[in-house]
């Protein structure tokens, strides 16, 4: 017995010790393919128990029931709702015909067609895989049977897909403002320039090399549709556009909180299948059920991130890393590339929302004390989620569109397809550090 209590007594480690353990622990557990919620629960019980004993249990509770008891929290499985029912309507088929009108016979016109219906479906519901899944299905054959570079429309598709960490209403964001306390609305706001920005460079960067190599981008056959037609299909636009407008309008307004333009969000998409005659028992039961198995995973790794990163702040652990990371420097620039260089290697190997939850109750209260907008750095920490998402080995939009792409087209490719995309993010992430104004704060 007094070697267990030797082995497991953390607090005659010291924290210095302590903190290494924990994220030794962490580390190798999490390669025994074990869910991160409950990798980050055990570790957090571990912990407490070796440096609080057995009354330390309660510490974890309450810290659970502070995060699963925010209201705000209500609006994520409302967006998913969302998104999941887009997914299994034809409201995103008939919005990339209609697009494909715009987009008329411009170079790389689809690729661009397929970057703004991107724009058009982050704007609606936040959820980055079903985006890219759905451009999968649509735009990627398309590009493809027109005679596309293979990486260009890869890229696109992937790239365009992830736009949903950063255009309104991102569950990124939402995550971030509940973990750090701040206004949701004021990140929605300021996360709709930057967005919108890392799209145009997209758009740029198909355009530029479309006009620079005519191959990988051929101009379409002249279109033969009549006016009718094309009349009939700019319709689709409408009913996405409505929605968006509701529940931006409504957040941007001061008409409502994020909570309820997301039920106003589910409203409108809802109706809008009704509209379309789409509604039915069958697609609101799969969207359901795919919205519990979304916000269940979240909700585990919040409890379980949740209830880490409060052991680890009684342990004195917060201070410490704080000290650590204000150590580094005395520029708060340095300071904030150093937590981006940390976020980004944590961003190769983590879900966002366990990112999110394990480092911002540290980083947020040190860019208080530089002196930094954290609503600003809400916004570069998304941008820095973007290319988490493309970031190879473990990119989840990678696998989103490997899992709906022809069998010819490897893993590998698709992480190559992406490198430009990832180094556009990067370009972006960096005019945010140097050029906060860009977020309007």
């Amino acid at each position: 017995m007094d070697l267990l209590t030797a082995l497991f007594d953390f607090k005659a480690m010291g924290i210095e010790v302590a903190t290494g353990a924990m994220f030794v622990t962490l580390f190798l557990l999490l390669i025994t393919g074990m869910p991160l919620a409950f990798v980050t629960l055990l570790v957090a019980l571990i912990f407490a128990l070796g440096w609080f004993g057995p009354m330390a249990v309660p510490l974890i509770t309450s810290r659970i029931f502070s995060f699963v008891n925010s209201f705000v929290f209500v609006s994520v499985p409302m967006f998913v709702l969302m998104a999941a029912i887009l997914d299994r309507s034809g409201i995103a088929r008939d919005l990339f015909d209609a697009m494909r009108v715009v987009g008329g016979r411009l170079r790389g016109g689809i690729a661009i067609q397929t970057l703004l219906v991107a724009v058009v479906l982050a704007a609606m519901s936040g959820i980055i895989g079903g985006e890219v899944v759905l451009l999968g299905l649509l735009a990627l054959p398309q590009m493809l049977r027109l005679g596309y570079d293979r990486r260009l429309a890869i890229g696109v598709c992937c790239a365009g897909g992830a736009l949903g960490t950063m255009v309104p209403p991102s569950i990124v964001l939402i995550i971030y403002g509940l973990t750090a306390s701040v206004s949701i609305g004021d990140l929605f706001t300021a996360s709709f320039l930057p967005g919108l920005m890392l799209a145009s460079f997209y758009i740029i960067y198909v355009l530029v090399r479309a006009y620079m190599n005519p191959d990988i981008a051929p101009i379409p056959e002249p279109d033969e549709t009549s006016t009718a037609e094309k009349m009939r299909l700019l319709k689709g636009l409408i009913l996405p556009i409505m929605v968006v407008i509701f529940v931006l309008g409504s957040i941007y307004g001061g008409i409502a909180s994020v909570t309820e333009a997301s039920a106003i969000g589910v409203i409108g998409v809802t109706l809008s299948t009704m509209i379309r005659g789409e509604f039915t028992t069958e697609l609101m039961v799969g969207a359901a059920k795919r919205t519990l198995a979304t916000v269940g995973m979240i909700v585990w790794i919040g409890i379980g991130a949740s209830a880490l990163v409060g052991v680890f702040n009684l342990m004195g652990g917060i201070t410490f890393v704080s000290n650590l990371i204000t150590g580094v420097s005395d520029n708060p620039t340095v300071i904030v590339l150093f937590m981006m260089a940390i976020l980004f290697v944590l961003g190769m190997f983590l879900d966002w929302v366990g990112i999110a939850l394990l480092t911002m109750p540290i980083f947020v209260p040190i860019i208080r004390d530089l002196g930094l907008d954290p609503v600003w750095f809400g916004v570069v920490f998304a941008m820095n989620m973007q290319v988490s998402f493309l970031s190879p080995p473990f990119g989840p939009a990678a696998f989103y569109l490997k899992s709906v792409t022809p069998p010819d087209i490897s893993l590998g490719e698709i992480f190559r397809s992406l490198l430009p995309f990832i180094a556009l993010q990067i370009l972006a992430l960096a005019i945010l550090i140097a050029f906060p104004g860009v977020t309007g704060r």
